[in-house]
Formats: structure tokens, C-alpha cells, sequence
């Protein structure tokens, strides 16, 4: 039998290939500084892998140069020193998943933080993971009720959306995100919250409200600090992202608020200058869009069941919408809910900017009782803001104007809510038949909230079968009638009491 100078060079090939698996490529750290530092000797590594140091830290590389990579580390408080060994895993970076991360405080990292000891993290997955493609998603029609009425009957959310959370500084986005994770409660939804570049005492606040909702025990919360590393500020939300992966895995419905985003995209530009990359516009790295649009892709509803829900925050300097993350993420996600500050200083709270905020998805995430009511309320709206503006120039309206600023009052005054009031979605639909039916019309303006929440109450304890009859759906003819009844029948005991 003859062989082949080919074959044995093909046998040896393979051999060496072999070989060279069993050996673990080493490298030499030759500079360190600010969280980064740059190695020579792994000619082989790759973008985004794990490399252990011998000291016990550990890092990812971000960038490959000719003659040496660029890792940055992980843990801040493990020194590297010049000329330490730094070998290859040959593996991404991966965090934890289990079904244990429910009701616990985790860095991104996957560290417990909140002192309930070690749980179960024996699987891992990576932080970074392909989108599911068009093929595999389902159509969004099924409401997330967030139980703040201005949200659910005008710019509604459904369950896969990527909804858009935009404002100033202190105008109440964070508030709306956290009010929304305690209304999901008994709802079969899962939460994940991820604090990016915040205050200890903000996250602190933070669990404390969901602990004082009893909404910690199906929330998971991912932390990386303002004092945390940059890496861990920049691979919080993708450790937040596999972590909902997971729990969709196993056909669940998630809900996870990237808080913020715009602390992410400057941990990103940390890192980018510190590579000494070419700044862009606001200094900001050329691939920042695609840093944020691979995160929010991840997000959907599937055919094989369970869905992503993205409430991503972004922050805005004295209202300027037209700066360069806030863009990028209103051409990535599905809609935004613009959080304006001249309302909230108004006393306007939720201070949704109705006319600037947009649900892409639209009707089919409402319910059919909430659709049947809202079809005019917006333009409602807007005609009462256009009305205003001539008033206060003291111009004197025709009667059909006065009427439609009455009116408009009135819907701005129920879409006013307390941050620790939540409605159901029948609460929700009786709130917008009754503003349909003009009940507000002979009631005191600064009493139309009170009113409405009261009178709620009265239906909910008194006619409790006709409260639940009505459920999410439409209120039927022969149920118009009774609940008519009931409404006057209520605002004779509120006539008698302020008489």
C-alpha cells in the first residue's frame, strides 16, 4: 500500500491540531491601567473571549491589534501587575441562569449582593446571543397592563414590544418602570430590572418598593453601580437579557427595564476612548447604534411561547429629544413614552407628553373594553392643549371651544395618578365609560379623580358580581344600563356628603 506525501502531511496536520488543544496558549501583560490592560502572546484569541489572569482576575478582550490584545477586567479590586500570565479560556463570557434568581440581588457578574447566600449556578449561558429571526416571532397582540391609565389607554404595551422610556432628570421614568413591574403581580410575568451606572441608594430604594409591594418574588434585579467597572456597567443589560432568554426558554413572559441606557452608551464610550478609537458624534463610538439595536433585537415573542418585554430608559438634557442615544433608540424600539418635565412641574404626574409619545404596536395591545373607549381621547387631548394655548392670551371661545376645554380638563384630571395608585384593567374601563357619558361633567374639577377612584370602590363592594361580569372586555348594552344605575345611585350618597 502506498502512501502519500499529502496523506502524511494531513496526519501530522491533524495530529499537531490535536496537540495544540491540549496546550493552553499563555500570554504576558506588559501594560496596565484604568480597568484595561494590554497583553502580547495570544495570537489566537478571539473578540469577546475570557482570559484568566494568574492572580485570580479575570477580563474580556475588546480589542485585537497586531502584536497584542486589548483585555478589559472584571473585578477592580484584584490587582494585575506587569509581566503576570494571562491564559485563555477559549469560551465567551457567560453568567448564571436558574429559576433561583427570582427575589435576589445580583451583580452582573452573577455575584449575590443582597446576603441570602449562594443559589444554584451551575448553568450558564452567554451574555451576548443571536436575535430570534422573523420566522420564529409571533405577531404582538396581547396588552401588558402597566395600570397607569394615560399608558394603557393611549400609548399601550404589548407583550414583546420594545417601549421606549424618555425624559429629563427626576420627570418620573424610573417610577413608571418600577410601578409597572409591582402591577404585574399575579399575572404570570416574570421581571427582570437592570440598575446601570446608579446610585447604591437609588437600587437600594428600589428593592425596598418592590419588597414593600411584594413584587421581589418574581423580579430578578442586576446591579453594576456607578463605582462598579466600566465592563460591568457595559455588560450589565446583556447579562439581564440572557437571564430573560432563560426564563422565555421555558415559555414565559418576561418583562426587563434597561435602567438606563444612556448610562450604558457612556460606559461604552469609556471603554471606546480608553481603546483609543476615533470619536464620533458627542464623542460617542461610530457602532453605538449597533451596541443597543443587537440588545433590544433580542427582545420579541415567540411561536414556541414566552415573550421579552423591553421598557429601555433613556435620559434627556433640558428636553433635548433630538440628541444622539435618545434617536438611535427611538429608530430601535417600537414607540416611546416621553416624560415631559413643564407637566410634571405642572403637577401633571405621570407627565406623558400625549403628543410626542407613540405606541408603533397600537390597538392590538389593548383590551377590547379599553379600544372601544379610547378612539377619540386623544384627539380630545390635543384639541384641549391647542385651546389652552389661546386662552391664556385671554381670547374669548365660542361656546363649542369652551365645552371642548371643559372636556379636555376633565381627561387631563383623570389621567393624573398617584405613584402608588395602580388600576385593573376593568378599573381602566370604567374610568373611560364614565368620562364617555359626561358623569364628570356636574363635578367639582379638583374632585373628578376622587370622584372616579370612589365610585369605583362603590361598584367594586356593593355590586361586586356586575364589577366582575365586566372583566377586560366590552361593555355589553344590557350591562350599560345597570352600571348607569349604579353610577347615579353613588353620586347621590357624593351629593349628599358635600352637601
Amino acid at each position: 500500500m502506498n502512501i502519500k506525501n499529502t496523506d502524511l502531511i494531513n496526519i501530522l496536520a491533524q495530529e499537531l491540531a490535536k496537540e495544540e488543544k491540549k496546550i493552553d496558549e499563555i500570554g504576558n501583560v506588559f501594560q496596565v491601567g484604568d480597568g484595561i490592560c494590554r497583553v502580547h502572546g495570544l495570537l489566537s484569541a478571539l473578540y469577546g473571549e475570557l482570559i484568566e489572569f494568574e492572580g485570580g482576575n479575570s477580563g474580556i478582550i475588546f480589542s485585537l491589534d497586531e502584536d497584542f490584545v486589548a483585555i478589559f477586567l472584571l473585578d477592580k479590586n484584584i490587582p494585575v501587575a506587569e509581566q503576570e500570565i494571562a491564559k485563555r479560556t477559549k469560551s465567551v463570557f457567560k453568567v448564571p441562569v436558574s429559576i433561583e434568581l427570582l427575589g435576589r440581588v445580583i451583580s452582573a457578574t452573577g455575584e449575590p449582593l443582597d446576603s441570602l447566600g449562594n443559589y444554584d449556578s451551575s448553568k450558564k449561558w452567554p451574555v451576548e446571543y443571536n436575535a430570534a429571526g422573523v420566522i420564529e416571532r409571533d405577531p404582538i397582540n396581547e396588552p401588558l397592563e402597566t395600570g397607569i391609565l394615560s399608558v394603557d389607554a393611549l400609548v399601550p404595551i404589548g407583550k414583546g414590544q420594545r417601549e421606549l422610556i424618555v425624559g429629563n432628570r427626576n420627570s418620573g421614568k424610573s417610577s413608571l418602570a418600577i410601578g409597572t413591574i409591582i402591577n404585574q403581580k399575579d399575572k404570570n410575568v416574570i421581571c427582570i430590572y437592570v440598575s446601570i451606572g446608579q446610585r447604591q441608594a437609588n437600587v437600594a430604594n428600589v428593592v425596598n418598593e418592590l419588597i414593600l409591594n411584594d413584587a421581589l418574588s418574581y423580579t430578578c434585579v442586576i446591579v453594576s453601580t456607578a463605582s462598579s467597572p466600566v465592563l460591568l456597567q457595559y455588560l450589565a443589560p446583556y447579562a439581564g437579557t440572557t437571564v430573560a432568554e432563560y426564563f422565555r426558554s421555558l415559555g414565559k413572559d418576561v418583562l426587563i427595564v434597561y435602567d438606563d441606557l444612556t448610562n450604558h452608551a457612556i460606559a461604552y464610550r469609556e471603554m471606546s476612548l480608553l481603546l483609543k478609537r476615533s470619536p464620533g458624534r458627542e464623542a460617542y463610538p461610530g457602532d453605538v447604534f449597533y451596541l443597543h439595536a443587537r440588545l433590544l433585537e433580542r427582545s420579541g415573542k415567540l411561536l414556541s411561547g414566552g415573550s421579552i418585554t423591553a421598557l429601555p430608559i433613556a435620559q434627556l438634557q433640558s428636553d433635548d429629544l433630538s440628541a444622539y442615544i435618545p434617536t438611535n433608540l427611538i429608530s430601535i424600539t417600537d414607540g416611546q413614552i416621553y416624560l415631559d418635565t413643564n407637566l410634571f412641574n405642572r403637577g401633571i404626574r405621570p407627565a406623558v407628553n400625549i403628543e410626542l409619545s407613540v405606541s408603533r404596536v397600537g390597538g392590538v395591545a389593548q383590551t377590547k373594553g379599553i379600544r372601544s373607549l379610547t378612539k377619540a381621547l386623544r384627539l380630545e387631548i390635543a384639541q384641549f392643549n391647542e385651546l389652552q394655548d389661546f386662552a391664556q392670551f385671554g381670547t374669548e371661545l365660542d361656546e363649542i371651544s369652551q365645552k371642548r376645554l371643559k372636556r379636555g380638563s376633565i381627561a387631563i384630571e383623570l389621567l393624573k395618578q398617584d405613584v402608588d395608585v395602580r388600576y385593573s384593567g376593568t378599573d381602566e374601563i370604567l374610568i373611560l365609560f364614565m368620562y364617555r357619558e359626561n358623569i364628570f361633567d356636574n363635578i367639582n374639577l379638583s374632585q373628578v379623580n376622587y370622584f372616579a377612584q370612589k365610585c369605583i370602590s362603590y361598584l367594586k363592594s356593593v355590586y361586586s358580581d356586575l364589577y366582575f361580569l365586566l372583566g377586560n372586555e366590552e361593555i355589553k348594552t344590557e350591562n350599560k344600563k345597570k352600571i348607569l344605575e349604579c353610577i347615579s345611585e353613588f353620586n347621590k350618597l357624593f351629593s349628599l356628603r358635600d352637601s
